[in-house]
Formats: C-alpha cells, structure tokens, sequence
C-alpha cells in the first residue's frame, strides 16, 4: 500500500505544468539623429548662406542663434562673424547634436585711386595756356585766335597768383632788327588781347626773341607758322 501512494504521488507531480517566464522589457526608444549643413560655407560680411537640418526621433529641435526649429528645414542667415550653427536635437532616446561653421570675410576695400601727381607751375601753364598764332609780317591777333586768347584767360583766372612772360617769335625770314621788333608787337598784341578780357597787367610781361628761338628749322611755310607766335613762359 505504502509503495502504491508513493507511485500515485509522483505520477501527480509529472502532470503539474512549468512555470510561464516573465514578459520581455520594451526595447528603448530610438536615439534622436541630427545633420546640419551651411551653403556656402563661407561668405562675405552681408551675404547670406542657407542652413539646411534634418533629425529624427526628435521632439526638440533648436539651433543657437535661431532657436528652435522644426524636425528638418532651412533658413537663410546673414551672420556678421564668422559663427558655429550649433543644433541640439532632443527626444525619448536621448540628445543628439550637430554643427555647421560659417566663416565670414571681409569684403576687398574699395580700389585706392591714386592722386594724380601735382604740377608744376610751368607744367601746368604748358599745359594749360597756349600759343597764339600770327600771319606772315603781322602783329593782328587773327579771328581764328581769338579762342585761343578766351581758353588762356580763363585758365589764368584759376591761377590768379602765377605771373607770364609773353615771348614774341618770328619765322627766319627778315632781319634780326626787324623780327626783334615784329616779336615785340606779337608779344604785346597778345598781352593787350588779355589785359581786355580782364587779366592784370601786373601779372604779365613781355619780352622779344624774333627769329632766334624758332621751334621748328625747316624753310616751309607749315614750319614757319609755327614759329610766329606768342609763347608763355613763367614769369
């Protein structure tokens, strides 16, 4: 009897069924993932670049300098130094963050015109101040002059402290006597003509080379008109 208990009561314990185990924990959630980008990369001061960002598993999204932001998108910036974009992306997972750097230049300084170099009184009166031209044994300041004589007293007038010498020339043609004498009523035609149009007589003298300083030696009625003129000098 003892022994058939002891059968019966293991034979119970076999049929019992195993214990079921516990259920799995849930798998975390994602860790947030997050890029930014800035094109171009670098600008000058006052352009603009494009940021460009995109997360994931995010439900916080901002950059320094913007604030926050949504999960993905861009935005044109303007900054004024150069600057690092930093983006925190925030969620159940965890942070994550990126950065995109901005250098800026400066823009090249204008070009420096340079100033022209200042003249010389004498540069600027051969410059400025011209011949006055005369016929063949004449001391008649001519009609086609007389632009000549207007151009010379106005460019006097914005010098009003230089002080001339009006030179009278002659061609070769004559003698020495004479072409003294006929550079000396050039030299005077031209000082009259001036002294008319309002220039002081302080300011301007005369003197006669007649035919020994000619400009031009050839024996031609061209190279002869060049040399019956009044010239200017410093005086």
């Amino acid at each position: 009897m003892l022994l058939l208990a002891l059968l019966l009561g293991i034979a119970g314990c076999a049929k019992k069924q195993a214990a079921a185990p516990p259920p799995a924990p849930p798998p975390p959630p994602p860790a947030p993932t997050a890029t930014i980008t800035a094109n171009p990369s670098s600008v000058e001061r006052g352009a603009s670049t494009r940021l460009t960002w995109s997360t994931e598993n995010a439900t916080d999204v901002s950059i320094d300098g913007v604030g926050k932001v949504e999960a993905s998108g861009s935005k044109d910036v303007s900054p004024s130094n150069s600057t690092s974009y930093h983006l925190v992306a925030k969620g159940p997972g965890g942070e994550q963050d990126a950065i995109a750097r901005v250098t800026v230049t400066q823009p090249p300084p204008p070009p420096v015109s340079e100033a022209p170099p200042s003249l010389s009184d004498e540069q600027w009166l051969n410059r400025n101040v011209k011949d006055v031209y005369f016929d063949y044994d004449s001391a008649a300041v001519r009609a086609d002059a007389q632009s000549a004589i207007a151009a010379n007293v106005r460019a006097l007038q914005e010098k009003p402290s230089l002080r001339v010498t009006i030179e009278g020339h002659a061609d070769e043609r004559g003698s020495t006597e004479y072409n003294l004498t006929l550079g000396d009523e050039r030299a005077n035609a031209v000082k009259n003509a001036l002294i008319s149009a309002g220039v002081s007589p302080s300011r301007i003298n005369t003197i006669s080379y007649g035919k020994e300083k000619p400009v031009c030696t050839e024996a031609t009625e061209g190279c002869w008109q060049q040399n019956r003129r009044g010239h200017f000098a410093l005086k």
